[in-house]
């Protein structure tokens, strides 16, 4: 049995935040997620999650200054004291809303910053969260996005992604697969997810083009379903996708 997560970031948006997670529930979900929690005080929106009895399964670590463009900043050298006390104001709020995986953006490519030194304060930075989270036994994972949305963003492809991982070496380290960003830099699922099912930590759908709920474009969602299904992926697959009008009338192809 697939579980399916409501993202409150991108379904629900006639809300207010605090309020998407009773309408989650009440659309038949049991778990949710979100990009960000911080501009919220932490009590409130465990009051929220405790009274939609909804499970926490994914946000992300701060990301920078997301209105003015920023996509993360762990690959940046002069950023690492803020993103580490990033990772402790996460780290915070994964414990009191009991969520067990927290994802880290690489960020954008600045010009003139060498590769390698970008590469090596990724690693070090996803060392460094990892440890901090594995006291926990909470998972940090990295999401690599497509760089056609994104330009310039520094991981944007499955197999640099785990390369990445291999070499931070850390066992609660994971990747989180995409499958919208990852159909439009690489195409290939079924083949991408059977051979890096161990490595994922969580799975994103939205269908292409348009990152709008699965049936509107060219992926053939029964088919990848079905490939999890018999693969017993074990984790959430998130709803990160744009409704093409009311968030409760996107939801067919989930009964189909």
């Amino acid at each position: 049995m697939l579980r399916f997560s409501a993202n409150l970031s991108f379904l629900f948006l006639d809300r207010p935040f605090l309020e998407r997670f009773a309408a989650a529930a009440a659309s038949g979900f049991k778990g949710v997620e979100f990009h960000f929690p911080y501009a919220f005080p932490l009590d409130e929106v465990a009051d929220a999650i405790r009274r939609a009895a909804v499970e926490v399964v994914l946000f992300n670590f701060p990301g920078g200054d997301w209105a003015a463009g920023e996509r993360g900043i762990a690959c940046l050298p002069e950023r690492v004291t803020e993103f580490r006390d990033g990772v402790a104001e996460a780290a915070r709020y994964a414990e009191a809303l009991s969520c067990p995986r927290v994802n880290c953006l690489a960020g954008l490519r600045p010009q003139g910053v060498d590769e390698a030194l970008l590469r090596s304060t990724l690693i070090d930075n996803l060392r460094f969260a990892a440890d901090a989270f594995a006291p926990a036994e909470r998972q940090v994972l990295m999401e690599p996005l497509n760089s056609r949305d994104t330009p310039g963003f520094l991981v944007d492809r499955t197999a640099p992604a785990i390369s990445l991982l291999d070499e931070a070496d850390r066992p609660n380290l994971a990747l989180q697969y995409d499958i919208y960003h990852a159909q439009v830099m690489e195409g290939d699922l079924a083949r991408t997810l059977e051979a890096n099912l161990a490595r994922i930590g969580h799975i994103q759908l939205a269908d292409n083009p348009g990152r709008h709920q699965p049936g509107t474009g060219e992926i053939n969602f029964p088919f990848l379903f079905r490939r999890l299904r018999a693969l017993g992926y074990p984790g959430w697959i998130g709803c990160e996708y744009v409704p093409t009008g009311p968030t409760e009338d996107s939801f067919g192809w989930m009964a189909a």
